[in-house]
């Protein structure tokens, strides 16, 4: 089964908005069958439920993501996953550092969620937002992109599988 992991930082807004978007979509299509997880690359909120915002942003569109638990991105990830998607070019970096060397890890194929919303929307943007520091409308804002990409990393990640592996970058240590 293909399989995907969401990754920001701190693993209570955006990739749990990310993580529960991507269950919405393969919900509603049935040939779709995906393991989905989402991890931050800091662990300073692991085993805490996603910010009250993200849930109640989800809940309005019709997602739960109230049961999800913040963990901190680890080594058997890049064994475990087929992609790893970050919500921007830092934790992408980042992601890209702490992959382990070996053929074990290598099976993870690392890329920038905002790489799959609209040209004009990417041309303004680095990556998906971090809303932390905002109100519920730079929530909304995440959805919205997070929505808009979605079907386009389906799509990529059907076309992609499971011959990628091969083509996925070397970390280092």
């Amino acid at each position: 089964m293909p399989s995907v992991l969401f990754l920001c930082l701190g693993n209570i807004c955006r990739s749990p908005l990310a993580e529960g978007a991507f269950r919405a979509l393969i919900a509603r299509h049935p040939d779709a069958d995906f393991a989905v997880d989402s991890a931050g690359t800091g662990g300073w909120h692991a085993g805490e439920a996603p910010d009250p915002r993200s849930v109640a942003t989800a809940r309005r569109h019709g997602v739960d993501i109230s049961a999800q638990r913040a963990r901190q991105l680890a080594a058997e990830d890049f064994a475990r996953f087929d992609w790893i998607v970050a919500m921007d070019s830092d934790n992408l970096e980042t992601a890209s550092r702490r992959r382990p060397a070996g053929d074990a890890h290598a099976r993870a194929r690392l890329v920038a969620m905002i790489d799959f919303v609209h040209p004009e929307v990417r041309g303004r943007l680095r990556g998906v937002p971090d809303p932390y520091y905002g109100g519920l409308d730079g929530f909304e804002e995440v959805w919205a992109l997070l929505a808009a990409g979605m079907p386009n990393l389906l799509e990529a990640m059907r076309a992609g599988l499971p011959d990628h592996r091969a083509e996925a970058p070397r970390g280092t240590a």
